[in-house]
């Protein structure tokens, strides 16, 4: 049996599901948080100890103001109010992602909640706000011009220890819900042996039975990481 140390969702479907349930798009969107919640606590009970999540991504501004604002204030809350749900389970809090166009609030509550969770051991949380797969890797490209290293010092490995994700294992698993196929930009650099999941329905309706059959089939495949 292969263990599975780190698990990363895209949470798709939010805004379908409440449509389907006859519900408002931003009520989609906060059972959406609650079900990512939920599903930490299903892989904590499992052993696995990275999870990281896409809650908003470098595309997502061209949504309405309405919308991008309601999740914005969502994941404040997420980073203030209920802080402390977090710290209770020892979830140990990181935000990925570009701080541009973040409101000052936002970026006030991530340096506040990285700094309260730092010490917390039993998991952590990789939140991706403002994230983009080529723009993680840009930044990276940018700190590693102002180390001034030689084009001989560029390898793989230095360019992990400057992604967003650095110091953590890529995933072993990418999960995406709503029947979407493909990463659409989400941890470009970490998926390259990742194994892809595809989920039929939304995120909300998700579920623990979901989260089994996917560590199963998971455990049943042979990664060869290149070789034969």
């Amino acid at each position: 049996m292969q263990s599975v140390k780190h698990i990363a969702f895209i949470m798709d479907g939010n805004r379908r599901w409440a449509k389907q349930q006859g519900l408002p798009t931003l009520e989609g969107h906060r059972r959406g948080y609650n079900k990512m919640k939920q599903v930490g606590d299903w892989c904590l009970a499992r052993g696995i100890r990275y999870m990281t999540v896409f809650a908003f991504s470098t595309e997502n501004w061209k949504r309405s103001k309405k919308e991008v604002d309601y999740l914005m204030r969502l994941l404040e809350k997420a980073l203030t109010k209920e802080l402390h749900e977090f710290t209770k389970r020892g979830i140990r809090l990181r935000v990925i992602g570009s701080r541009d166009r973040l409101s000052k609030s936002v970026v006030k509550a991530i340096d506040n909640a990285e700094k309260i969770t730092v010490n917390n051991k039993k998991g952590i949380l990789n939140m991706a706000i403002n994230y983009g797969g080529r723009l993680e890797i840009i930044e990276a490209v940018k700190k590693i011009i102002k180390q001034k290293k030689s084009p001989a010092d560029i390898t793989e490995e230095l360019i992990d220890k400057n992604i967003w994700t650095a110091g953590q294992p890529d995933p072993d698993i990418i999960v995406r819900t709503s029947g979407e196929q493909r990463l659409s930009g989400f941890l470009t650099w970490q998926s390259v042996y990742s194994e892809l999941f595809f989920v039929s329905h939304h995120w909300p309706a998700f579920s623990e039975k979901d989260l089994d059959g996917i560590i199963d089939d998971y455990n049943n495949r042979h990664r060869r990481f290149g070789g034969n």
